[in-house]
């Protein structure tokens, strides 16, 4: 069954024969919406202080770089083809070219030229929407560290924006009718490894934003020098499946998802989230983000994956693992109906 989850096929590891691979390029694109060297959020949005947790500026645009992927036979000038888009955000110390050191690009080649999904776009940003996102330095202070907890704004407006009107996706954020940003959701997913995991929960369903504690005045919960702010508004409006891969440890707890879920007004059709038992770093925050989700999300979650894989540890045999059954379970028209299923095992 496609639905199963399994280990990585290693003849999908593989590289497939050259006119079966997809192709990848990096893309720039104007930011609009970015945390600057004041720690304000600048915006040509009409977002409130309040919900931002922070003063709302108008300033100059930022330019940014992301990568795309195109699986083969893609064409440009062909736009009765249309794809699904997957966005996958990288972790702490990495950028726009991460998940290259793993072996994505050869699993999502194998899967396509298999028909185990159908082609698809696939968006690798740079997940510090911050004036200085090329740094990639861990620093609870740092404006590029912030950015990691106001990625939602530029993903928003403008990311998605860039990426659905020069591709050929199917979701056209332009049109927002309540049946078209119905549709639009569905053919997006978004997940991330570690802190992109985290921002995967905190940003895209709805969990606490971060600061500096010495900013915010308070402990940090953590002991990392960041603590939780206000709560993000969330994007269920713009994505139906969400996963999170070694979720970082300033993720919110499930309930605090659950109930953002909830009170989003739209069903989430997929939730995969996914660690190794033995990962030192995120195995707490895997565990606390679970944890009463499902009762606090009540008829707003269709599919809940909770996938432990056993002895593995915060790598990439976890996240390619993540990436390969995510993007098998995404963008599945039995979800729609659904009643609430939870799989919950150790692989």
């Amino acid at each position: 069954m496609i639905n199963e989850v399994t280990a990585v096929p290693v003849e999908y590891t593989r590289e497939v024969k050259e006119e079966l691979k997809g192709t990848v390029h990096e893309a720039t694109y104007s930011v609009r919406n970015y945390i600057n060297s004041s720690r304000q959020l600048v915006t040509n949005q009409n977002v409130a202080s309040e919900e931002a947790g922070r003063e709302t500026v108008e300033g100059e645009g930022i330019i940014k770089k992301c990568n795309i992927y195109l699986p083969a036979g893609y064409d440009e000038h062909d736009t009765e083809t249309k794809y699904n888009v997957l966005y996958l955000l990288h972790g702490v110390g990495g950028d726009h070219n991460e998940w290259f050191y793993g072996g994505v690009r050869n699993i999502i080649d194998n899967l396509i030229a298999n028909g185990d999904i159908d082609p698809l776009i696939i968006v690798f940003p740079n997940g510090r929407s911050a004036h200085d996102w090329t740094d990639r330095t861990f620093n609870s202070e740092g404006t590029n560290m912030l950015g990691f907890y106001y990625f939602d704004y530029e993903l928003r407006h403008d990311l998605i924006p860039f990426i659905e009107s020069n591709y050929n996706a199917y979701a056209d954020i332009k049109r927002t009718s309540p049946e078209a940003i119905e549709y639009n959701r569905m053919h997006r997913a978004i997940a991330g490894l570690s802190m992109g995991g985290m921002q995967s929960l905190n940003i895209i369903l709805g969990g606490y934003r971060c600061d500096s504690s010495v900013i915010t005045g308070t402990n940090s919960s953590w002991n990392n020098g960041l603590d939780t702010t206000v709560l993000a508004p969330g994007m269920e409006d713009l994505f139906a499946h969400v996963g999170a891969f070694s979720n970082a440890p300033t993720s919110s707890d499930g309930k605090v998802l659950g109930s953002s879920i909830a009170s989003s007004g739209h069903r989430l059709q997929l939730l995969y989230i996914t660690c190794g038992d033995a990962d030192g770093v995120a195995i707490g925050s895997y565990a606390k983000s679970i944890d009463g989700l499902t009762e606090a999300a009540g008829d707003y979650l269709s599919d809940f994956y909770q996938i432990l894989m056993k002895d593995e540890g915060h790598d990439f045999k976890v996240w390619d693992h993540g990436a390969y059954n995510f993007s098998r379970l995404s963008f599945k028209s039995d979800h729609e109906q659904a009643k609430l299923k939870v799989v919950s095992m150790t692989l």
